[in-house]
């Protein structure tokens, strides 16, 4: 999609209310089943326009038990994705995002170095109904095909992958709505180029067997170890290495 088209796009959404909202039942629902799987959220971050779905983000603040903030997206469930024909009768053609934050994260968004994890929220949600298709399980988004472009000046990350959500008691998320059926719980789990990398050539779980323990609970962590820099880096050299001899 074009840059002047997503922009008639999004202004679309500040002069018409959105299509597809979670009515008064189902909305209810969903908080009561976020309370009590994920936990309670005393801050709602709004979205100010909407232009298909009414995306708002649950902020669940850290607890005894998860240090951690939990983000939970609030709207997406509410569009049916175009899930390939293959696997129309799997039940995941609707889903919500999960994506967790230290304690000390500044909630300053209006700086990109913090607020980039809003926009990934927000890009990944939409991606299905810009391009009339799906996202689930294993899929990675980035800024370009190779995942050259950080999100911020002080990470380097540049992909995310979708990995499936659980609950507080680390518990496979499972809800079920009146009006719209199974909703799917994914997690966004930050990944950096050469991972992405590693993942389209070996796989989700080949990936995922790279990380210690302490790093697969997937809250964000900007510093945090490249699991696949030499990995990957000794692929092309070896590569470029049988193109030499050839």
């Amino acid at each position: 999609m074009s840059i002047a088209k997503k922009m008639n796009y999004y202004f679309k959404g500040l002069k018409e209310p959105p299509k597809f909202v979670y009515n008064a039942e189902d909305r209810k629902l969903f908080e009561e089943y976020i309370k009590e799987n994920i936990g309670n959220f005393d801050k709602v971050y709004h979205e100010l326009y909407s232009p298909d779905v009414h995306l708002d983000i649950l902020i669940i603040p850290p607890d005894s038990k998860n240090n951690f903030y939990k983000l939970v997206t609030r709207g997406l469930g509410a569009y049916k994705m175009n899930v390939p024909d293959v696997i129309k009768d799997e039940r995941l053609d609707r889903a919500e995002l999960i994506l967790y934050l230290p304690p000390d994260w500044n909630f300053d968004f209006e700086k990109e170095e913090n607020g980039w994890v809003i926009s990934q929220i927000k890009n990944i949600a939409r991606t299905p109904i810009m391009e009339d298709s799906w996202i689930g399980f294993g899929h990675t988004f980035s800024e370009d095909e190779k995942a050259t472009i950080p999100f911020a000046s002080n990470t380097k990350f540049s992909s995310t992958l979708l990995l499936n959500a659980l609950n507080k008691d680390y518990e496979f998320l499972d809800l079920t709505l009146p009006s719209k059926g199974r909703i799917n719980f994914y997690q966004i789990f930050p990944l950096y180029k050469e991972e992405m990398l590693y993942k389209q050539q070996n796989g989700v779980e080949a990936l995922m067997e790279l990380f210690s323990d302490e790093d697969l609970i997937p809250v964000v962590n900007i510093s945090r170890k490249n699991y696949c820099d030499d990995l990957i880096n000794k692929n092309i050299e070896k590569e470029e290495e049988n193109e030499i001899e050839i």
